[in-house]
């Protein structure tokens, strides 16, 4: 059952979906033009997105650079440079693309406010989550949050590098790392529910499924290199 309010819709696209117009390795629903598929297949597939899950407006869609800008959605003329985005607007669709990075869903409980984070590693030691929460200008346990499909953290080694920036940006992020054969392994959930924790926010929900792994029903640029596609995520109130 969501912890959502009522009248904030909020989804996680899939690799595949009936009338999905992109072929090969970006079969059939990716919906990111910056990879290496046919524009006018991805057009078609955003137009399909629409139809699909009835949404009121088109996506506010940002260039995702990994970095920890936060941009209000309502305020989009043309594609800004972010990754995470904010609305108070009813109608206003924030979006974002992922394929292996944690979107990261917000809402408040009343439902008057809603936003987006794309959190890869690189956006989890920036601070996006951070600055996005920070947006919203309330109490923690104001907040619902939930942690869309993302790579899992027995798929996810990284270096000790990225464990060290890791720790040295908070010590508590220690838990979210394991040791296996001499090898570092990331659990990007559990990092983003120590930032979160720290807001005081207490409903979290998802956290649960791989996109590494589960390669009939999601794209992952880990799995598949440049050769991926990309899932949307987005997040909009009635």
């Amino acid at each position: 059952m969501s912890l959502f309010p009522k009248n904030v819709n909020f989804i996680s696209t899939e690799r595949y979906i009936e009338g999905g117009q992109s072929d090969a390795n970006f079969e059939n629903f990716n919906l990111a033009l910056h990879v290496n598929d046919n524009r006018d297949s991805v057009l078609a597939n955003r137009k399909l997105l629409e139809t699909c899950f009835d949404l009121p407006s088109e996506p506010a869609w940002i260039n995702q650079t990994h970095s920890s800008i936060c941009t209000n959605a309502t305020l989009k003329n043309s594609i800004v440079e972010a990754d995470a985005s904010f609305t108070i607007n009813p109608g206003v669709v924030c979006a974002i693309l992922t394929a292996d990075c944690l979107p990261v869903f917000v809402s408040k409980k009343d439902g008057s406010m809603v936003g987006i984070a794309h959190a890869g590693w690189k956006g989890l030691i920036s601070g996006v989550i951070e600055n996005l929460i920070e947006c919203f200008h309330c109490k923690g346990d104001d907040l619902v949050v939930h942690l869309g499909p993302a790579i899992s953290k027995n798929c996810f080694e990284v270096g000790v590098e990225i464990k060290d920036l890791y720790l040295s940006k908070n010590g508590n992020l220690a838990r979210s790392f394991s040791l296996y054969r001499d090898k570092h392994y990331l659990d990007l959930y559990d990092a983003a529910k120590v930032i979160l924790e720290s807001f005081n926010i207490k409903f979290i929900t998802g956290g649960d499924r791989c996109t590494f792994k589960e390669s009939d029903v999601f794209f992952s640029y880990r799995r598949d290199g440049v050769n991926s596609g990309r899932m949307a995520h987005l997040i909009w109130m009635k």
